[in-house]
């Protein structure tokens, strides 16, 4: 269980926690492509194709390994890619980046989510923790957090432990003060937990854990979370 008098601050999860990464992702590529068809149509004929996509993503991988833990700019390169090979205008790369992440930031919240949020950020200091290039102030919750911490910014990812220290540090506390809430069960909470952060997994899919060493504490959502906390703390 939870030491929560241990408990200073707290970093969560962004895609998958707070909300379904998918549905978010199938509509910035609906976007992208519908800015292709205006602006770039040779480029969008050719990106409509998965597996071109995927060759490019797989190029890019060998070529710019600096670029593995910068999602924004990954997509901007491999829509530059795209369209040098569809013998238009390389410059369009930045409009065609901005449709794309424009609607990456429209996501819809889990139904428990804003009210956890609530919760968490009127008795902690809120970190996001994410190695994906969501914006929560484009999002509309940036008010509940006292800082956000991304892969992009920091040049490394979770599970790497120095992405927990970078939360912890956002938050002026150690990382032994830290609280970590996630959904991955490697990335979040085994990173969490090599990192001497308690960790607890959002468990909504109700996956078997296949981990050696166990959670402090496994939620099927976050109001499970948040009672736990309430009860723990009355």
């Amino acid at each position: 269980m939870i030491d929560t008098k241990r408990i200073r601050a707290v970093s969560i999860d962004l895609d998958d926690t707070l909300w379904p990464i998918w549905p978010t992702i199938e509509r910035a590529e609906a976007g992208l492509q519908a800015w292709l068809a205006t602006h770039a149509p040779n480029t969008a004929t050719l990106h409509k194709s998965a597996e071109t996509r995927q060759a490019i993503r797989t190029q890019l991988n060998q070529d710019r390994p600096d670029l593995q833990h910068d999602f924004s700019a990954l997509r901007r390169e491999s829509i530059r890619m795209a369209l040098i090979r569809s013998e238009e205008d390389p410059a369009l790369a930045e409009g065609a980046f901005e449709a794309f992440f424009a609607a990456r930031q429209q996501v819809e919240l889990y139904d428990d989510a804003l009210a956890a949020l609530e919760y968490l950020s009127s008795r902690y200091p809120l970190v996001a923790l994410s190695n994906g290039n969501a914006d929560v102030h484009r999002i509309g919750i940036g008010r509940f957090f006292r800082a956000s911490v991304a892969s992009r910014e920091t040049g490394f990812a979770k599970p790497d432990a120095r992405m927990f220290q970078a939360a912890a540090d956002a938050a002026d506390v150690t990382c032994a003060a830290m609280l970590h809430v996630g959904d991955d069960s490697a990335l979040d909470v085994m990173g969490a937990l090599d990192a001497g952060v308690q960790a607890v997994w959002v468990n909504r899919e109700r996956k078997p854990w296949t981990h050696e060493q166990p959670p402090q504490l496994e939620v099927a959502d976050l109001a499970e979370l948040c009672a736990l906390l309430q009860e723990v703390r009355s």
